[in-house]
């Protein structure tokens, strides 16, 4: 760390959560450890972990915050267990499996500093075992009847074509960046979703209270990608599909609401449940069905509309 200036430098707490990682979790320490900015704090949630104690993460970086919380509250409820422990001007949640460039945080303060109307943001993020190829450059809306969206640049060879700050849908939840005032105006992330489209449902929140939700092109963060969750496992099915719905009972209003249900309960939770089946994919489509089946048992559940305060 190079300047000692703390005036010039506001204090950002990063928070990441781990669950069962705490190598990758010291990994991505390791590479916070060798940052320029001068004045950070790093907040390490566990959730409840059954191996690999968290301790030794502590051992390793005695000058972090461990927070061991002795339930899983998921990632929208770790986060929220970091970021009421963070004492920053600015809040950064990044996952445990991301490794950042050394100069990654100045632009991303910087942007925040110069113009205050913006909420939100997060950096470039490209693939961690692909290096030159992007995972996020921003998002599409998420479609009001099909309830899902795109990635902007995921997949795309990083040829410099994305240099360009540019206003965005939502953050994405490896990285992203948010002032606590913010944060004190609009809530925490729900509880409700545990995990999958938090972020997304945050950044709506976010948005309504009049802020901008931007993609800085000069911050670089490697994203390894579902270490904790899986690729294709049936805790990601489960939660992809449930929180799907959930985000379409809080955000979607009105004739949408009704044309979006319609859609839903006849056309996409039939053919998605099908197609887990004739590709040989039972268990992902025990998991898919299982998510459609909580919002049911949950449809009078007045605790999804819940956005707990900081």
């Amino acid at each position: 760390m190079q300047n000692n200036n703390y005036d010039q430098f506001p204090l950002v707490s990063i928070v990441t959560v781990n669950y069962n990682e705490s190598e990758t979790t010291i990994e991505l320490i390791e590479s916070l450890s060798q940052i320029t900015y001068p004045n950070i704090e790093i907040i390490v949630v566990d959730n409840a972990s059954t191996n690999g104690d968290p301790k030794q993460i502590k051992e390793k970086f005695p000058r972090i915050v461990l927070v061991e919380s002795v339930i899983n509250y998921g990632f929208a409820g770790g986060n929220n267990l970091g970021i009421m422990r963070s004492r920053g001007e600015y809040i950064l949640m990044l996952n445990n499996d991301t490794v950042v460039e050394e100069n990654f945080l100045e632009p991303l303060v910087r942007k925040f500093q110069e113009h205050p109307e913006i909420g939100a943001l997060s950096p470039k993020i490209r693939y961690y075992y692909k290096k030159d190829t992007l995972q996020y450059v921003g998002f599409t809306e998420i479609n009001k009847w099909t309830v899902r969206n795109k990635t902007i640049g995921d997949g795309e060879i990083d040829n410099g074509q994305y240099e360009v700050d540019t206003e965005t849908a939502y953050v994405h939840g490896a990285a992203m960046m948010i002032p606590i005032k913010v944060v004190k105006e609009v809530g925490m992330m729900s509880y409700e979703f545990f995990l999958y489209y938090e972020e997304a449902d945050w950044c709506l929140r976010i948005r309504k209270a009049g802020y901008k939700i931007v993609y800085v092109h000069d911050s670089l963060v490697y994203h390894k990608g579902s270490v904790t969750t899986g690729r294709n496992s049936w805790l990601k099915t489960h939660y992809l599909t449930r929180n799907r719905l959930v985000f379409m009972r809080r955000n979607i209003h009105g004739i949408d609401f009704i044309i979006a249900l319609i859609y839903q309960l006849i056309i996409a939770i039939w053919k998605n449940g099908f197609l887990y089946l004739i590709k040989g994919r039972g268990k992902l489509a025990g998991a898919y069905w299982s998510g459609i089946i909580w919002n049911f048992k949950n449809i009078f559940n007045k605790e999804i509309h819940d956005n707990p305060k900081l």
